[in-house]
C-alpha cells in the first residue's frame, strides 16, 4: 500500500470537541473584521435595529451582518444566497459569527436597508486610514470607469433603439408575410406545420411592436430620453476602451498616490467625467482632514468651472486640455499660438499684430471676451489664421486659472504617467473582484451601498498588506481610543 498522510476517520467520535477557535490563525483576515465591527458604534453610523425589541422574535445583531458582508467581499462573495451557504459550512464565518446561520432573505435586507450605514463604515475606515498616516503626500488620483450593471443592452431603450428596432420588426413580419403568401399559392397542405410556426413568430413580432409604440411614448414623456427596463437607474454609456457601449453606472474615485488606497468614491449614472472633479477632490480633501491637496485628472474632466472650484478650495489640479481645435485639425493656427498680454488686456498673434479687448458677453452662463485686430483682413499670414474676415479669441474670464494649471503641468511632465499608475489598477482590481456583471443590486442607492462594500474590502486588503496583520489589529483596536 502507498505510504501517505493518512487523515481520521470521518466516523471517528471525539468525547471532547476541539474549539472554533483553534481553527482560526492568529493572523487570519477574519479576526481583523471581527475587531473593526466591534469598535463600531453602529447606532451613530445609521444602522437599523441597533436596539432589540422587548417583545417578539429575536432579531439578528447589525454587527452580525456586517460581519458577514465585509468577509464576503475580502473573499469575492457578495450573493446573499451564497454567504446563506457559507455560514453553514465555512469554519471562518462560524467562528465570526458564533455559528449563526441567518438566511439569504436576512442577509440580503440587511445591506439594501442598511446603505447609509454601510458607507458611514467605508468613510470610518478611511478616517482609521488618515489616523494612521497612510495619507502623507496630500495627493490624488482622480479617475472613472463604467461598471455594467444587472440591465442588459436589450433591456435598455432610446428613441433611436426604438426607431432602429421597429424598423427591424417591420422588415422580419414583411419576410414572414410573405412566405405565407408563398406558401399558399404553392402545396398549402405540405407547409401546414411550418405555416402554423411563422404565423406564431408574426404574431411574436407584432406584440414586440406594440410594446415598442409603448416604449416609444413613454420616452416623449419623460425629459430624458433613455429607459432601462430591469434596473430604471442604469444608464447606456460610451466604453472607450471597446468603442462600444455599456449599461451600467460611472463610478468616480480618488485615489491616493502613495499607498494606492481609495480616499473618495462615488456612483453616479452621468455617462461623462467633465462635472465630477470638485465634487471628488473635495471629498478626498475632507477625508484626509488636509488644508491643502493635489488632484492629478485626464482630460476628461477638463472644465473650466470645475477647476476654478478646486482652486478656491486650495486644490492643486492637473488637468491636460483636450486638444479639440479644429483650426489646428485643418492646419491653421489655433489659440495656443497667441500670446497673451495681462499688462494691456490683448493678444499678439503670430504675425506681431495685437488683437484687443472688443467686448464681453455670456455664453452657457460664463463670461466670455472677444479679442481680434484691426489689421486682420491685409494680414499676410491670414490664410495660415483663419478663413473669415477676422480672426476672434474667446478668453473665459478666469482664464488665469486655466493658464497657470497648464504651467503646473508643463513643470510637472510626468504627471499624467503618476495619475495612470496610481488609479488604473484599481479599478481592474474591483472589476476582476466583481466578475462579468459587476453589480448585484438594483437602483442607484443600492448600487452605491454596494460600491461602498467593495471599496471597504479594497482598503481593508491594502491595509493588512502595508501594515501586515499585527499592527493592523492593534490599529483596528485603538478605533475607539
Amino acid at each position: 500500500m502507498p505510504r501517505f498522510i493518512e487523515g481520521q476517520d470521518r466516523h471517528q467520535v471525539t468525547l471532547l470537541p476541539e474549539s472554533l477557535d483553534e481553527f482560526i490563525a492568529e493572523d487570519n483576515a477574519v479576526r481583523v473584521v471581527d475587531a473593526f465591527v466591534d469598535e463600531l458604534d453602529l447606532a451613530a453610523l445609521g444602522f437599523a435595529g441597533t436596539t432589540p425589541a422587548a417583545t417578539g422574535r429575536p432579531s439578528y445583531s447589525p454587527a452580525v451582518l456586517l460581519k458577514i458582508y465585509i468577509y464576503g467581499y475580502l473573499n469575492r462573495v457578495q450573493s446573499s444566497r451564497r454567504l446563506e451557504r457559507e455560514c453553514q459550512r465555512n469554519v471562518e464565518l462560524m467562528w465570526l459569527t458564533g455559528r449563526l446561520t441567518p438566511d439569504f432573505k436576512t442577509i440580503a435586507d440587511f445591506r439594501r436597508d442598511n446603505g447609509t450605514g454601510i458607507r458611514g463604515v467605508c468613510r470610518r475606515f478611511v478616517e482609521l486610514c488618515s489616523h494612521m498616516k497612510l495619507f502623507s503626500e496630500a495627493a490624488v488620483a482622480v479617475d472613472g470607469s463604467k461598471f455594467k450593471a444587472v440591465n442588459s443592452r436589450d433591456r435598455n431603450f432610446t428613441p433611436a433603439k426604438v426607431t432602429a428596432r421597429k424598423k427591424q420588426i417591420e422588415e422580419s413580419i414583411e419576410r414572414y408575410l410573405d412566405v405565407l403568401d408563398k406558401a399558399d399559392r404553392h402545396q398549402p397542405g405540405e407547409f401546414l406545420a411550418k405555416t402554423d410556426r411563422i404565423k406564431d413568430k408574426v404574431k411574436t413580432l407584432r406584440e414586440q411592436m406594440r410594446r415598442m409604440n409603448q416604449t416609444e411614448k413613454q420616452l416623449a414623456q419623460q425629459a430624458e430620453p433613455q429607459i432601462s427596463l430591469t434596473d430604471p437607474d442604469s444608464r447606456s454609456m460610451m466604453w472607450q476602451a471597446k468603442g462600444t457601449g455599456v449599461v451600467g453606472y460611472n463610478v468616480q474615485v480618488a485615489v491616493d498616490t502613495k499607498h494606492h488606497l481609495i480616499v473618495a468614491h462615488e456612483v453616479t449614472n452621468v455617462g461623462h467625467d467633465r462635472g465630477q472633479l470638485s465634487r471628488l477632490a473635495i471629498a478626498a480633501r475632507e477625508a484626509r482632514d488636509k488644508p491643502k491637496l493635489r488632484a492629478y485628472a485626464d482630460r476628461g474632466y477638463f472644465n473650466g468651472p470645475q477647476i476654478k472650484q478646486c482652486d478656491d478650495e486650495n486644490i492643486t489640479t492637473f488637468v491636460p486640455k483636450p486638444l479639440t481645435s479644429g483650426a489646428k485639425f485643418d492646419g491653421r493656427f489655433d489659440k495656443r499660438d497667441f500670446i497673451y498680454i495681462a499688462k494691456n488686456d490683448e493678444y499678439q498673434c503670430p504675425a506681431g499684430q495685437r488683437a484687443i479687448y472688443r467686448f464681453t458677453r455670456e455664453e452657457g452662463g460664463l463670461q466670455i471676451s472677444r479679442y481680434w485686430s484691426s489689421a486682420c483682413p491685409q494680414c499676410p499670414m491670414k490664410p495660415q489664421c483663419t478663413p473669415s474676415d477676422y480672426r476672434r479669441i474667446s478668453r473665459w474670464e478666469h482664464e488665469a486659472v486655466l493658464e497657470k494649471m497648464q504651467r503646473r503641468l508643463d513643470r510637472q511632465p510626468e504627471a499624467m504617467t503618476l495619475r495612470r499608475r496610481t488609479v488604473e489598477h484599481v479599478f481592474g482590481t474591483l472589476k476582476y473582484w466583481m466578475g462579468s456583471t459587476h453589480f448585484l443590486t438594483r437602483r442607484l442607492p443600492n448600487v452605491a451601498t454596494e460600491m461602498s462594500l467593495q471599496v471597504l474590502a479594497y482598503n481593508l486588503k491594502r491595509v493588512m498588506s502595508i501594515l501586515g496583520m499585527a499592527r493592523t489589529m492593534k490599529a483596528v483596536s485603538s478605533m475607539a481610543a
